[in-house]
């Protein structure tokens, strides 16, 4: 799952941070790919348009 893909479902960065519960530089920090414990997070929000997978984040 790709951090710009999901940013952009949300609308930016900080939306995305927001609908997480985090802090917008938590998300920065991710670089290209989103950590496995948050695409989870993310399929459920984004009501499956982004499905998690744990096998190519690495």
């Amino acid at each position: 799952m790709k951090t710009r893909q999901v940013a952009e479902f949300f609308g930016n960065k900080k939306k995305l941070a927001e609908a997480l519960g985090i802090k917008p530089s938590a998300v920065t920090m991710w670089g290209d790919t989103i950590p496995v414990s948050r695409q989870y997070q993310i399929e459920v929000l984004s009501k499956g348009k982004f499905k998690a997978s744990p096998t190519l984040a690495a």
